[in-house]
């Protein structure tokens, strides 16, 4: 299936195999109550990820994809490197990589795209899925042999590391690919995503996230002005949307780092949109610009990108903690 380049996919695999190998352990995540605030992840929705015939009753087999986004995150720790004009504030690198814009519209074209091809050769209907879809996505590309879940939860793929967005196309016929072995977990006495976490939220014992301390929770997740941080909340780091520091050091991420064959990015006019509101002038401004911007204007700006869903009212809400918590630092 080399056609799929094309479509920017990096590896795929095939599983016919409709229940999670990881399921009682999201069950009992969920339990405990270390999914909180996320109650999306509870409920009808909880119920629907036990078996993917339960979100889509035709299911025969599954083609999961990788798209990556290492190169743009590369291109932006260069940025925090080199540049001089940064302001000390960091993205979540996803925000910027596909062209800029919000990886749910560009991968649902690409997944749609697939499934027509696959469609019109094969004689088969799908249904794609994508992290908003109640499908746990990671354990199904494990199922596919994609990779190995990390002690920081994500899924880690030998050649390309962390830094990719998972999509799927659940199909109704089965199809004469061979299924790859299920990975290795190859993290062995390795901890330095548990080490380097400034809010403690991976539990080492589990290998899960305690979503109420995860800064990619907080920012991203959770929208109200007036939202009460855990008390282990840490934004000193400049971590104003999402939160790559479990990801950044991790051993395989540097090892695609090191290979560096992947195409260097150049910025297009939206991801230099990004860049110079969010992260090339001082902190101040970007405060000040949130503040007098109305909800249209905001919503005209980012509308195309990762920040829409979060809105002004949570930008907002993450560079105001940023900047109490810095200035206590700097008094």
């Amino acid at each position: 299936m080399e056609w799929l380049n094309q479509f920017d996919v990096v590896d795929f695999g095939y599983t016919e195999e409709p229940i999670p190998t990881t399921v009682d352990y999201y069950n009992e995540w969920v339990k405990n109550n270390l999914h909180a605030p996320l109650e999306y992840l509870a409920g009808e929705r909880q119920d629907k990820r036990q078996d993917l015939k339960n979100h889509w009753s035709e299911f025969q087999s599954a083609l999961v994809f990788l798209f990556s986004y290492h190169p743009s995150h590369f291109e932006l720790q260069e940025l925090y490197k080199k540049d001089p004009q940064w302001n000390g504030l960091k993205l979540a690198s996803y925000t910027l990589g596909f062209q800029g814009e919000d990886y749910h519209n560009i991968l649902r074209a690409k997944l749609e795209g697939i499934g027509e091809k696959l469609k019109s050769e094969h004689g088969l209907e799908y249904k794609f899925t994508l992290d908003t879809h109640p499908v746990l996505e990671r354990d199904l590309a494990k199922r596919a042999g994609l990779g190995w879940f990390g002690k920081n939860s994500m899924m880690i793929n030998r050649h390309h590391g962390s830094f990719f967005i998972i999509g799927s196309l659940l199909l109704n016929k089965k199809l004469d690919i061979k299924t790859k072995t299920s990975e290795t977990d190859h993290c062995g006495q390795c901890t330095r995503c548990i080490d380097a976490c400034p809010t403690d939220a991976i539990d080492p014992v589990t290998r899960t996230i305690i979503a109420k301390d995860c800064i990619s929770t907080f920012t991203i997740e959770q929208f109200k002005i007036d939202t009460v941080p855990s008390e282990k909340m840490d934004l000193t780091s400049g971590t104003l949307f999402g939160c790559d520091i479990c990801q950044d050091v991790c051993p395989w991420n540097k090892r695609v780092d090191r290979k560096n064959d992947f195409e260097k990015v150049s910025w297009n006019d939206e991801q230099k949109k990004i860049l110079d509101f969010f992260v090339l002038r001082p902190v101040e401004n970007v405060h000040a610009d949130l503040e007098k911007m109305s909800g249209g204007e905001f919503e005209r700006f980012f509308q195309k990108t990762s920040f829409f869903r979060s809105g002004k009212r949570g930008l907002l809400k993450n560079i105001r903690l940023y900047l109490k918590q810095k200035l206590n630092i700097l008094s």
